[in-house]
């Protein structure tokens, strides 16, 4: 077993969170966080620790190839995002929708198929699609905490079910390794493809949006931030602090047409699969680097193509797009702290042993049918306190296979337990990037969409983990129709309990 620091290894994360919830200030929970981990690793030298915070940590986190790509990209998504709001053309697209999506049980539906669509990214997913229909949603009454968990739901979980994206590739080259070193006659691929009825937390994830939106019923949180919006028309709570900035859009020209924003989008999607069909998009594997520069060109080609057409209908001049360009920057540059320090923490957890401490305890003679429920629980709580799924997965994979094989649990059902586990903090952890970038791509308060989105996701884990001990026992894919089913069970129970059917049609 690797080393790691005893108890000591869980404080980071377990300070962030709780510093986060007490303070409701995300920079500073997680740079204490980060800064206690790192005492730890320095002797507890306050002045050595904060170089080597820097140094070793916050420097190289932001050095590192795929971070740096992912940072550029941001720049140019708030450039775009920034454009398409002032610009009109947004709002002048959901005044046109508007009469399609004339409910809101329509509307949630459409911004879920829209995630769906932007199956390849997890991180753009949200900064795509939800610009995209932030005017319709605000229009129809559906709150910007529902919109960052469409956005949330439809961005991970969608991308772990996908065998030729970067998710896919990651997964099976672990799985591979393990077979190999077993010498199990098992193939990567074909072993992925049947573990996807396996991954209950990702499947139950994806359809309980629809579920909530057809029923109705809403609850905790969630449920009263919808009951606002739908009463007042309130999108967020007053004094919300918006993921992204929130751009002023009061001089907005009200003769912008919906061509503002659509046009754009077109060049945006054209550009984005144009390059991705160039390197062999779907039949070869893109390389992450290859996916971030596609979408920074895409974006940067429909900004330029969004001020053209704001010049030509004379929303405003060439001075005021180039400034609301820039603006849009800066927007950028909070949620570009957070992911760093995000980022950071968990390379501060990796190097105190955080996952390994945390197996560790829980390492042990336990029989062959409750290591799918097992390393479901475990991944949950690794992937929570860390913010990192594929962390997780680099973990407990090369565990839970051997575990799986030498215990004679069910091998499918183990490595989608695996799967979901970690799945769970990258979809809930207010650490997690896609949950940040959902927060952001949804306009909404971080705090708020954590706290709104947190008990569904219990309830989708719930359901998982009950799916989990009867697939230990019986390793069958019908399990997932009785996972799916209690998810909507508890959904409608919880929603009867805890919350009310609400309102679907808006008199508007």
């Amino acid at each position: 077993m690797e080393q790691h620091y005893g108890i000591l290894s869980i404080l980071p994360p377990i300070i962030a969170i709780l510093l986060a919830i007490r303070t409701k200030n995300l920079l500073v929970s997680l740079f204490v966080a980060g800064y206690v981990g790192v005492l730890t690793i320095s002797s507890w030298n306050p002045v050595l620790a904060l170089f080597n915070y820097v140094k070793d940590f916050i420097y190289v986190q932001a050095a590192q190839s795929g971070n740096a790509n992912s940072l550029v990209a941001l720049l140019f998504i708030g450039s775009f995002v920034a454009l398409l709001t002032q610009s009109g053309g947004s709002a002048a697209l959901a005044n046109k929708v508007v009469h399609l999506l004339d409910t809101r049980c329509k509307t949630q539906i459409a911004v879920w198929i829209g995630g769906l669509i932007v199956f390849f990214t997890d991180s753009g997913n949200s900064l795509i699609v939800g610009p995209a229909f932030q005017s319709v949603t605000d229009k129809l009454r559906v709150s910007r905490e529902k919109l960052a968990y469409i956005l949330d739901c439809t961005s991970s979980p969608i991308c772990i079910l996908v065998p030729f994206i970067s998710w896919g590739i990651f997964i099976m080259g672990l799985m591979q390794k393990e077979f190999d070193q077993l010498k199990l006659p098992l193939v990567d691929y074909d072993v992925f493809l049947n573990v996807i009825p396996f991954q209950f937390y990702a499947i139950g994830t994806l359809l309980m949006v629809p579920l909530v939106a057809v029923t109705g019923y809403e609850f905790s949180a969630m449920c009263r931030a919808e009951k606002r919006t739908i009463e007042t028309g309130q999108p967020f709570w007053p004094g919300a602090k918006l993921a992204g900035g929130g751009t002023d859009t009061s001089w907005i020209n009200e003769k912008a047409t919906p061509s503002v924003a659509v046009i754009p989008l077109i060049v945006l999607f054209g550009c984005l699969f144009g390059l991705l069909i160039w390197h062999g998009f779907p039949f070869k594997n893109i390389p992450g680097s290859v996916l971030r520069a596609s979408l920074s060109c895409g974006y940067f080609l429909g900004s330029l193509c969004a001020i053209a057409l704001m010049i030509r209908q004379k929303i405003c001049n060439a001075e005021k797009c180039f400034n609301i360009f820039i603006e849009g920057t800066k927007d950028m540059m909070f949620i570009i702290i957070m992911l760093l320090l995000a980022w950071s923490l968990g390379s501060i957890c990796k190097s105190l042993g955080t996952a390994i401490y945390i197996v560790e305890l829980l390492h042990g003679s336990i029989p062959g049918w409750i290591i799918p429920a097992l390393v479901f629980t475990v991944g949950a709580v690794i992937s929570f306190t860390t913010g990192s799924s594929w962390g997780t997965f680099a973990i407990l994979i090369p565990l839970a296979i051997p575990m799986a094989h030498h215990l004679g649990a069910p091998m499918y059902a183990t490595i989608g337990a695996v799967l979901s586990g970690g799945l769970f903090g990258d979809h809930c952890s207010p650490i997690s990037d896609t949950t940040l970038l959902s927060s952001m791509g949804g306009a909404c308060d971080h705090f708020d969409h954590v706290e709104t989105q947190l008990p569904y996701a219990l309830t989708v884990a719930a359901a998982s983990l009950i799916g989990y001990l009867i697939s230990g026992i019986v390793e069958s894919k019908f399990v997932l129709v009785i996972s799916i089913g209690l998810m909507a069970v508890f959904t409608i129970a919880f929603g009867k309990m805890f919350g009310e059917k609400l309102q679907n049609r808006i008199n508007l």
